[in-house]
């Protein structure tokens, strides 16, 4: 299977050749896992014998130096189901995601992390929910084996706070093991950390998701990649989904009302200092208050600015690529194109 030829003036990791459709893919980013992998792949094996469905695994090898590489390249000359794609460097695993999906032909993609910590035993539960009408399914670590402190407390309170600020709840957001149709994943683009926010991202679709629990393991090989410090990592890209969600089609909105809020304010305090000025006399050089005045007037007039050309640059964007701003979820009846003059 030759992996060596890229569109490069398309996608970054999109295949050349395109190729029919099969039934599954499972989309797994590795990074120095390579105890991890002859488990892996045997219990992948197992899972997906079990299925009446065409499938396709997909490892993406995220930059590994402890010769992940290598193992992997000895499993794919055995199993001609498997792709292996070596990334340059470790991008992350929100671009190893997006690797995976470019390559992914199957009308269902099933994702989960490669430290043995998920089951894939569990692809099956997905593929029922699916089955039933469903465009996301998320897995649930109802019983998750990991530490208290250090990640289970942590992501109860981003799994809290994300369902809040997204309006779209789930219990468990990091857990990997997800199953998604084909069509969810492909109209979104991944960047920084957002792989985790997938669901929210694809709520403004009108998806239909579910939520099953699912088994989960103590880590037996290598370390975790993830740790307290990803928190403030979370914070920011769940403000960048917000954004997203709420204003990415009409920034003036929220520029223009904060910038609104700005002037009216600057603009109250400069009309009390004048009149305090004009009919009472009130010097106004040693009163830091004008300062601010000017300086909220100036800021308001930025943000309403801001606001302008980010309608600017949104329209621009969606007008000359004609990016769609819906989503069509199906279409009945015959389309009939209208004949040339």
């Amino acid at each position: 299977m030759d992996l060596t030829q890229y569109n490069s003036t398309e996608q970054l990791f999109s295949p050349v050749t395109t190729e029919e459709k099969i039934d599954l893919s499972v989309v797994i980013p590795l990074f120095n896992e390579i105890e991890n992998l002859s488990q892996l792949h045997s219990q992948l094996t197992s899972a997906l014998n079990t299925l009446d469905r065409r499938s396709e695994i997909i490892l993406i090898d995220d930059g590994s130096t402890d010769g992940t590489f290598t193992v992997l390249k000895e499993i794919q000359e055995e199993d001609e189901r498997l792709w292996v794609i070596r990334l340059r460097r470790n991008f992350g695993q929100a671009a190893a995601f997006s690797a995976g999906f470019d390559f992914a032909r199957g009308e269902v993609i099933v994702t989960m992390d490669g430290d043995l910590q998920n089951d894939p035993a569990d692809i099956p539960k997905l593929l029922e929910k699916i089955d039933e009408g469903y465009d996301i399914v998320s897995g649930w670590r109802i019983n998750r084996k990991d530490g208290f402190i250090t990640r289970r407390l942590p992501s109860m309170m981003a799994n809290a706070l994300i369902s809040n600020v997204t309006g779209v709840k789930l219990h468990d957001y990091g857990c990997s093991l997800k199953a998604y149709r084909n069509e969810v994943v492909k109209n979104i683009r991944l960047y920084g950390e957002l792989h985790r926010f997938i669901p929210a991202l694809a709520s403004w679709m009108g998806i239909r998701m579910a939520e099953i629990p699912v088994n989960h393991y103590p880590r037996k090989h290598g370390r975790s990649k993830y740790g307290l410090g990803r928190t403030i990592k979370v914070i920011l890209d769940l403000i960048t989904v917000k954004f997203l969600l709420d204003y990415a089609t009409r920034p003036l909105q929220i520029f223009g009302l904060a910038g609104m809020i700005s002037f009216v304010i600057g603009t109250g305090i400069s009309l009390y200092l004048t009149i305090q000025r004009l009919f009472f006399s009130v010097g106004l050089s040693d009163r830091p208050i004008l300062l601010l005045a000017i300086l909220l007037i100036m800021l308001g007039v930025q943000l309403i600015l801001m606001g302008l050309l980010g309608e600017l640059i949104v329209r621009t964007y969606h007008e000359s690529q004609e990016k769609p701003i819906y989503a069509v979820r199906e279409i009945l009846g015959e389309r009939v194109k209208p004949k040339a003059e």
